[in-house]
């Protein structure tokens, strides 16, 4: 009753370190190589070491990442994938049948159940999602091309965890699984991925390279990644300046230092992997005899495809290479909460008054503008200067900062308002406030 329930700083579950720390890693480990992300997102409050490349997921973290499968939902339905959800505890038979049970080696977590049967906690579901196809005994034609597509927890059993989420045991991915028809419909189909991730890390304003790269323990004949140019990536990259080419340097013979294309001298950069597409012709299908009845009631094995996308590695590598040393800044579609609100220090000439203006805004905002209503914090500890947690709100990385200031008393009353991404201080009147705002999406 009365008003829009504001979530206040105080209660959320999201313990600050904000004054920096020493160089333990924050994971408590001294010597553990700690990146950008890893120690913004420690500090913030986002994420809380757990075992070694595990991570707590602080409610925060969620929210942001809750955003990105929105908008990675919304891609995926664009061209034409249907979400399901698969077992991560998958059958060592189906793992034996593709081979794969024994060419991954040690990064498979393997286990056995209670009648000795083995099984391993899923890393990606290519053996799962085809023999589940596979059952489909009357698959027609006219029901392809599918595409199925989950986002889940991943286990990979790493030798060597480390920088936060970007290399993790446990970690969330959009996996997509392709069935087409014929090879040049599934190299259609490669496109039209390759196309809505392009779309994904535009709409998020992230600075992506897509690269040709190796077909790996996956297998296929056609692989690219999508790459995140940054110092602490683990993959070496050849770009043209001129964007004919770019490769990962494992899928080079010897030292290709120009461009086929052009002639222009290629260049070196680091990357995080944030997607990697693989076109896999018959090699599942094969296997798990995956077929589909042609227009003469033929059975013909299906064409595929596979899409991974790290959810949670995008949320680290955007942070990574979009925040300064000692702020965090989000794209701003998905940043945890849009807005924060902060009201005069306690004891000052403005506190009734200004707290009092700031609130009103707060639920003329709620009721003009109502998907934001949810994605406000107010800074309720006004034992703090506005200086001190304007601080902190620049660190924590709210695109929109609202404050009632020194002009808050003012007839009709100012709001100054920081609009982080762009740097800008802006002086407004609430009206002001609920136009620069009524541009903001949240998805």
């Amino acid at each position: 009753p009365g008003g829009a329930k504001r979530p206040l700083l105080s209660q959320l579950f999201q313990p600050l370190n904000l004054q920096g720390g020493g160089e333990a890693g924050w994971d408590g480990r001294a010597g553990e190589p700690t990146c950008r992300s890893q120690k913004l997102m420690l500090q913030g409050g986002l994420i809380h070491p757990s075992s070694p490349g595990c991570y707590y997921y602080m409610p925060p973290a969620v929210r942001a990442m809750e955003k990105l499968i929105r908008v990675t939902d919304e891609e995926m339905r664009a061209v034409g994938g249907q979400k399901l959800n698969m077992p991560c505890l998958s059958s060592a038979e189906l793992w034996r049948a593709s081979g794969r049970w024994d060419r991954m080696g040690p990064e498979l977590f393997r286990l056995a159940d209670r009648h000795g049967k083995d099984y391993c906690l899923g890393p990606t579901h290519e053996e799962a999602v085809t023999e589940l196809v596979a059952a489909q005994s009357n698959l027609s034609y006219k029901q392809l091309p599918l595409r199925l597509y989950q986002i889940t927890r991943k286990f990979r059993d790493e030798p060597k965890p480390r920088f936060g989420l970007l290399r993790s045991r446990e970690f969330y991915m959009k996996d997509m699984y392709t069935f087409d028809a014929s090879e040049e419909a599934a190299r259609q189909t490669y496109d039209l991925v390759c196309d809505a991730y392009r779309s994904l890390f535009d709409r998020l304003g992230l600075p992506f390279i897509k690269v040709r790269a190796a077909t790996g323990s996956i297998g296929g004949t056609v692989s690219h990644e999508f790459q995140l140019p940054a110092g602490v990536g683990e993959d070496r990259l050849v770009v043209c300046p001129d964007g004919h080419f770019a490769a990962n340097v494992e899928t080079l013979n010897g030292e290709q230092t120009s461009c086929p294309t052009c002639g222009e001298k290629l260049t070196q950069t680091r990357g995080i992997e944030v997607g990697h597409t693989f076109y896999l012709g018959t090699k599942y299908s094969s296997v798990s005899n995956a077929v589909f009845y042609s227009p003469e009631n033929k059975p013909q094995l299906a064409e595929m495809g596979c899409y991974g996308l790290g959810i949670t590695r995008i949320l680290a590598a955007s942070i990574e290479v979009l925040s300064t040393e000692d702020s965090i800044r989000w794209p701003s579609l998905i940043a945890p909460y849009q807005l924060c609100f902060i009201p005069p220090k306690r004891g000052s000439k403005e506190e009734e008054e200004g707290a009092a203006l700031l609130e009103r805004v707060y639920d003329d905002l709620a009721e003009a503008l109502p998907h934001l209503a949810g994605d406000s914090v107010l800074d309720d500890r006004t034992q703090l200067t506005i200086g001190k947690r304007l601080k902190d709100a620049n660190k924590l990385g709210y695109p929109y900062v609202v404050i009632a200031g020194k002009r808050v008393c003012e007839d009709p009353p100012v709001f100054e308002v920081w609009h982080q991404n762009t740097g800008q201080v802006l002086f407004l009147t609430k009206e002001g406030v609920i136009e620069l705002l009524s541009k903001v999406q949240v998805p």
